[in-house]
């Protein structure tokens, strides 16, 4: 029998990250799974070419990912009460870091929403839902944001 005892939901702290949240904290209810809710901080390494010391892209991706944690301790504790819930900060490509964390923390479920963009911006932007669904080895469930009513 299918069972899904852990969820990764990826959130990048935007005002749609509640609702992905949402949807991860009813799904980890009624499996009782545990959540793994990921931000992926960006990476500035196409910028190295651009004379910026690696130094100073190095310093400044870590003062990211170190306020990230901090914003990732209050956005668990705020949209995951009662839940068995961490939060996990990574730097790199959002799409190949949440692939990579869902196969090595074994998640059976990813929770993620969608910018959906269309025409120039998709073409300039990508989409990491669209990545990750298709490399995904578990089932993905993507959430388009809605406007509160």
């Amino acid at each position: 029998m299918l069972s899904v005892k852990k969820i990764l939901c990826a959130v990048d702290f935007s005002e749609s990250s509640p609702q992905v949240a949402e949807y991860a904290a009813t799904l980890a209810a009624a499996t009782k799974a545990e959540i793994l809710c990921v931000y992926i901080a960006p990476s500035l390494a196409e910028y190295v070419g651009f004379n910026v010391p690696q130094a100073a892209l190095d310093t400044f991706v870590g003062d990211v990912v170190t306020s990230a944690g901090t914003t990732m301790d209050d956005f668990v504790a705020a949209h995951f009460p009662g839940l068995p819930a961490k939060g996990l900060v990574l730097a790199g490509y959002p799409a190949e870091e949440i692939l990579a964390a869902a196969e090595e923390q074994q998640v059976d479920m990813i929770v993620m929403g969608t910018h959906g963009r269309t025409g120039i911006d998709r073409i300039i932007f990508g989409s990491v839902a669209e990545k990750v669904v298709k490399a995904a080895v578990c089932p993905v469930l993507t959430i388009k944001p809605h406007e509160a009513a």
